[in-house]
């Protein structure tokens, strides 16, 4: 499975910004999909996460009522709608998938994509 994430770029704090991943090479119904996080000299970080048929949804409580994760089986593309960001939330931006049922690992994902900078000025 290929992953390949757009969408970053510099936004005031208080803004917004969608990210996309685009996935190919694989049936995507069948992964599970994860948004992580690497802010700058820190360790990546558990975002949101979604099912394969969306039934389950799952955020990291720094995010949670400010992202939406979303995704389209018919085009193969997971997105996270990131409102209200603020300085805290600028980082690298990676999507990710997996099979395993615990979604908040980073290391239970098998794929990841190539990463899109966020920044937020405040």
């Amino acid at each position: 499975v290929q992953l390949q994430a757009s969408g970053g770029g510099e936004v005031q704090a208080g803004g917004s910004l969608k990210l996309s991943c685009a996935a190919s090479g694989g049936i995507f119904r069948n992964y599970r999909m994860g948004w992580f996080r690497q802010p700058p000299g820190k360790e990546r970080e558990f975002v949101a996460a979604i099912r394969g048929s969306s039934s389950g949804i799952f955020y990291a409580d720094s995010v949670k009522g400010r992202f939406t994760i979303s995704r389209n089986n018919a085009k193969n593309t997971v997105d996270l709608q990131m409102n209200n960001l603020t300085p805290e939330d600028a980082a690298v931006y990676y999507c990710a998938a997996t099979t395993s049922v615990t979604l908040r690992d980073a290391s239970q994902y098998y794929y990841w994509g190539q990463g899109t900078l966020v920044t937020v000025s405040s």
